[in-house]
């Protein structure tokens, strides 16, 4: 795989040391000529230095044969731009952006951006794995869609709890697609029991996340 990161601060640096060792083939992008110097002596002939978000530059870098370009920058709306000219003017394969204000979130997505990576929403997801009322986790967001895959715990005394699938009252446009009892992972049917402790995997729309947590967790 060739990838380009755009960005040679502690993500991208990390980043692309990781696809190295990885066996990938890497080219950095960094503007500033300290830090690509930086880079350069730790990861080798790996860095080239320009505006990511400049068509020639990307045009140096071989964009038009990249499997990914990787914007990581501080700054969303040049991680937007860069991805965009990637895009379209050089048919990447595949973008993905790292988005520092999670408002952009759906701007990226709107505009054709292949996957985000929200640092914020990640802290969420692990305090949220963390504070035993948020037992309903968000584990990723289909591409494009409102629709989110979802992990729950079943409490003691939640509504589901000892009751077949068939007689649980689920939300609409809602799913439960695996069921993990004692660390082995099935795929129920609508004669499955739902026990205290199983870790439930679901699908569903966003809007209907609070029904569905109620469902699965109860306030005692």
């Amino acid at each position: 795989m060739y990838a380009i990161v755009a960005g040679g601060g502690k993500v991208g640096f990390f980043l692309a040391r990781e696809l190295i060792d990885q066996g990938h083939e890497v080219l950095l992008i960094e503007n500033n000529s300290e830090r690509a110097e930086f880079i350069a002596n730790e990861l080798g002939n790996v860095v080239l230095r320009g505006n990511a978000d400049e068509a020639s530059t990307l045009a140096e870098a071989g964009a038009e044969r990249a499997d990914v370009v990787i914007a990581v920058t501080g700054d969303d709306p040049r991680n937007l731009v860069l991805l965009q000219v990637a895009k379209r003017r050089f048919g990447a394969r595949r973008t993905v952006a790292r988005i520092n204000d999670p408002r952009n979130e759906g701007l990226f997505r709107m505009l054709g951006i292949d996957a985000t990576v929200n640092a914020t929403q990640v802290m969420l997801s692990v305090l949220e794995q963390e504070i035993p009322h948020a037992n309903l986790v968000p584990l990723l967001r289909l591409r494009n869609t409102d629709v989110e895959v979802v992990e729950a715990i079943v409490d003691a005394h939640a509504p589901v709890a000892g009751r077949p699938l068939r007689d649980v009252d689920l939300p609409p446009e809602s799913n439960v697609a695996v069921v993990i009892r004692n660390g082995a992972a099935f795929f129920p049917n609508g004669a499955t029991v739902l026990e205290p402790g199983d870790e439930v995997v679901a699908l569903t729309r966003g809007v209907h996340e609070p029904r569905l947590r109620s469902l699965f967790f109860s306030e005692r």
